[in-house]
């Protein structure tokens, strides 16, 4: 058993080298878990990695919390998961506090240009894996498209396209009977577990509503919304988010909301804070500085507190969890829609990156639609250079995104 001097070493070290997205961090968990210290075996690494994703938020997150919940108990996993967020949140809340400030700027826009290119091709990159992995029948390949329909052309709520897949997926996924190994002996307070950090994590809902934060109470409410129906993680439920707070609510606008996502590519840690990113953004524009840095703290609360909750409530039960037919049918049946809805958060991040302007189809449907004459031509030349360097040349996402933004800037000062 690691001692907890070198439990804070080797996830601070994941927690700041964590680039990439979930692959990558997953990658990294494993080479210095399992091949460096040897602290768990390829057994228990992977079985682990399939019960975080069956769980809502961010899996990289909580594989990282479930190791060190397994090596250190309680303690050990609280300390796993802070330290692979915390770097991240740190780079996110400079990175909101600068664009607040300077975001309007020629340059900042030109730098931004290249980001937001690299991070076009980067959904793409994670809609291929995606592909392979999911569509393995007719019946995934109409839920992709199913979901896709949903919520380009009607703007069907994200939660009711997730939901409807897991219900198809459970009703459909057989009950064969399995061998279900008893729980173990340390399982039983599983009910004060999620009594204790359910209360913790909604903790701030009540107070704020009896101060009258009404802002900071929506904020809190949708992102605790968020994290309960964050299936297929980051990717799949920023469509959501994006159409939540820039169509129906008006708290961002697409062009911030497309900055948020593509600033969140350049940090360490989970993607998902990009909503630590989006409610400071949304609190320095209702009510400044102060605002800003209580709407970045709860943000943060409400998006990673569950991610605790959830592995030290179900993590004892691993085995029996994943020998569930019908919860792996619910999984299959999610995963195809997800690719349904990461395909919809591509095709609208990538109209507002190459097109000045877009226009919305007229009623009944909701889909974006793009203004052929406001193709930017410095935006399909930036995407075309990131995907040469990721996708041609396999160069690694932090020097893609270094060598887009620069080009990006040098473009700024060249065109008028």
């Amino acid at each position: 058993m690691p001692t907890f001097s070198r439990l804070f070493s080797a996830f601070g070290r994941i927690g700041l080298l964590s680039f990439g997205g979930p692959a990558a961090q997953i990658g990294l968990m494993h080479r210095v878990l399992v091949e460096e210290r040897g602290w768990l075996t390829e057994k228990q690494f992977l079985s682990a990695l399939s019960f975080c994703m069956l769980l809502p938020g961010p899996e990289a997150m909580q594989l990282a919390t479930y190791a060190g919940w397994r090596l250190r108990g309680t303690p050990g996993g609280l300390l796993a998961g802070a330290l692979f967020v915390l770097p991240g949140a740190l780079v996110i809340a400079a990175l909101a506090a600068l664009y607040a400030a300077f975001g309007t700027a020629p340059q900042t826009e030109a730098l931004l240009l290249g980001v937001k290119a690299t991070v076009i091709v980067i959904v793409v990159q994670a809609l291929m894996r995606l592909w392979a992995k999911a569509l393995s029948g007719r019946a995934a390949m109409i839920l992709a498209g199913m979901a896709f329909a949903a919520l380009y052309l009607f703007a069907t709520p994200f939660p009711l396209v997730i939901a409807a897949a897991g219900l198809w997926g459970w009703v459909t996924g057989g009950n064969a009977a399995q061998d279900v190994p008893p729980p173990p002996a340390h399982a039983a307070p599983t009910l004060p577990r999620i009594a204790l950090w359910g209360a913790l994590w909604l903790l701030p809902l009540p107070l704020l509503w009896l101060a009258g934060e009404t802002l900071l109470f929506d904020l809190g409410l949708f992102f605790a919304k968020l994290a309960v129906v964050s299936f297929g993680g980051a990717y799949a439920v920023l469509a959501w988010m994006a159409q939540e707070v820039v169509q129906i609510r008006g708290w961002l606008t697409p062009e911030q909301m497309v900055d948020a996502l593509g600033l969140a590519e350049t940090t360490p840690g989970p993607l998902i804070l990009v909503t630590q990113f989006t409610g400071q953004l949304i609190g320095h524009e209702a009510g400044g500085w102060g605002l800003a840095l209580a709407a970045s703290l709860l943000t943060l609360w409400m998006t990673f507190l569950p991610c605790f909750l959830w592995i030290f409530a179900f993590a004892p039960h691993l085995e029996r969890l994943l020998a569930r037919p019908r919860l792996q049918g619910a999984l299959s049946a999610i995963t195809a829609a997800v690719l349904g809805v990461i395909a919809n958060l591509s095709l609208w991040f990538a109209l507002h990156v190459l097109f000045a302007e877009t226009v919305t189809a007229p009623a009944p449907l909701t889909a974006t639609l793009p203004v052929p004459s406001s193709l930017r031509p410095e935006a399909v030349f930036l995407v075309t250079l990131a995907a040469l360097l990721m996708l041609k040349f396999k160069r690694s996402v932090p020097l893609t995104l270094a060598l887009t933004a620069l080009a990006g800037w040098a473009l700024g000062q060249l065109l008028p």
